[in-house]
């Protein structure tokens, strides 16, 4: 027989215990964690570096501890803030530095750079662009309106931004605002967006006038000797041929009556004729020796105009602008003026409202040793613009019975006195020629020698 024992309140005696036992496990937990803690926290105080760079709560509470905590995180924010904003104004200087410098390169580089949008503005352009197309300020203007909207370079802007085409080592004609003619040299490439947008056009242009001057003054040249070499031979032969013909004329004309004399006088009038033409043709093609003196061009150029006010009375011929002393040969020089005014007295002599002709004089000292520039012009009805290239050509003539070697000798006058001639049409009608000689004559040369030019509307020589 088993007894059963019951004791009185054991089961709730053990919850109790269990209760305490996880108390105090707890308890324990807590307190190995805070142990732990302020000794991370210690490690922390004593050590070499300290990242966070904060201060360290001085007690146990959970408070101080987060406040230092936030406090650590918005110290090292505002480090990483200042140290972004130095490398911020680093990269700032430096953009501003390749911006000068690119500036720099692009103002001072000798050829011409546009810079064109897709909707045709110019929104950069540098000092040698403007200067070789004569335009100030092209800056954010539109290309047409800068450049004219019929101008070569216009069409060729507009097929570039429109087809994406490439021009390179292209040569036009260009007219500036102030009517001057320039050869103009020019590459010309779209700028691309992606494969096939055209987001713009890069053009780099160069003023190749003054070579192409340079090319025309060469073949000028290689004429002249040319035909130097032909006169020697031919002029000669043609003036002893024409000797003997005038004098036979001239005996059949005394001998003879009727209508042989009168053949005899028209021999005569041809022959005439054709010795003019060989003495004018002597006077081209062989060297000139010139005097060296000092030559007043205001006196040269009243004496000038007083042959041609009793030639061509009909013809009002005046003179106005500034007149130097230049060094050369004074009879040569009046020669080539005299030619050139009678030219323009002859042209303007057929106007309705009366004929008119200026010589205008102005002096430039800042061109090295200083140059005397003469302008000639008149009212007349102008030169063809299919002549213009012409004009000094020896033996090419629009008058019926000129020689063609006038303007060539006054070439020739005046390439020999180290200077330079052109010959434009004015806007408002009438031609004019222009020249310029040198106040001081460098080193005196015979033609053959030196270069010879022959200078079109619009064109500019520098002394």
């Amino acid at each position: 027989m088993m007894v059963a024992i019951q004791v009185p309140g054991s089961e709730s005696l053990w919850l109790k215990s269990g209760a305490i036992l996880f108390v105090l496990f707890v308890i324990g937990g807590a307190f190995l964690f805070s142990y732990a803690l302020r000794r991370y926290l210690r490690r922390g105080e004593q050590g070499p570096s300290d990242e966070l760079g904060t201060l360290k709560p001085s007690g146990d509470s959970p408070t101080a501890f987060m406040a230092a905590s936030m406090q650590a995180v918005i110290q090292k924010l505002r480090e990483q803030e200042k140290e972004l904003e130095r490398l911020h104004r680093l990269d700032k200087e430096r953009a501003e530095q390749t911006e000068r410098l690119s500036e720099a390169v692009t103002r001072n580089m000798p050829a011409g750079l546009l810079l064109l949008n897709s909707s045709g503005l110019i929104i950069s352009a540098n000092p040698a662009a403007e200067t070789a197309l004569g335009v100030q300020s092209l800056a954010y203007r539109r290309y047409t309106e800068a450049l004219g909207p019929d101008s070569a370079l216009s069409r060729m802007l507009a097929c570039c931004l429109a087809e994406g085409r490439t021009f390179r080592r292209e040569e036009i004609e260009y007219t500036t605002p102030s009517s001057e003619l320039r050869q103009l040299g020019m590459t010309i490439s779209p700028i691309l967006r992606g494969s096939r947008e055209v987001a713009g056009a890069l053009c780099l242009l160069s003023d190749l006038t003054e070579l192409t001057l340079l090319q025309k003054q060469i073949h000028m040249k290689e004429n002249l000797a040319a035909l130097g070499e032909l006169s020697a031979g031919i002029a000669h032969e043609f003036k002893n041929a024409l000797a003997t013909i005038s004098g036979y004329a001239q005996m059949i004309r005394s001998e003879a009556r009727g209508e042989l004399g009168e053949h005899a006088e028209r021999i005569l009038d041809q022959t005439r004729a054709l010795t003019h033409v060989v003495t004018e043709f002597l006077k081209f093609a062989r060297p000139l020796e010139l005097a060296d003196e000092e030559v007043p061009v205001r006196a040269v150029v009243e004496r000038v105009v007083a042959e041609v006010r009793e030639a061509i009375p009909q013809v009002e011929v005046t003179t106005e602008g500034e007149f130097a002393e230049v060094s050369g040969d004074e009879g040569l020089l009046r020669q080539a003026i005299l030619n050139l005014a009678r030219n323009a007295a002859e042209a303007a002599s057929g106007q309705p409202f009366g004929g008119r002709v200026t010589l205008r004089g102005a002096v430039d000292r800042s061109a090295g040793h200083g140059v005397q520039r003469i302008s000639i012009f008149d009212n007349g009805p102008g030169i063809p613009a299919q002549d213009l290239p012409k004009i000094f050509l020896p033996f090419y003539t629009t008058k019926a019975n000129g020689t063609g070697l006038g303007l060539a000798v006054v070439l020739k006058i005046v390439v020999q006195h180290g200077g330079g001639i052109e010959a434009r049409n004015q806007p408002e009608g009438g031609a004019e020629f222009i020249l310029w000689l040198p106040l001081q004559r460098a080193n005196p040369q015979a033609v053959d020698s030196a270069p010879a030019g022959i200078y079109t509307q619009g064109s500019t020589l520098r002394p």
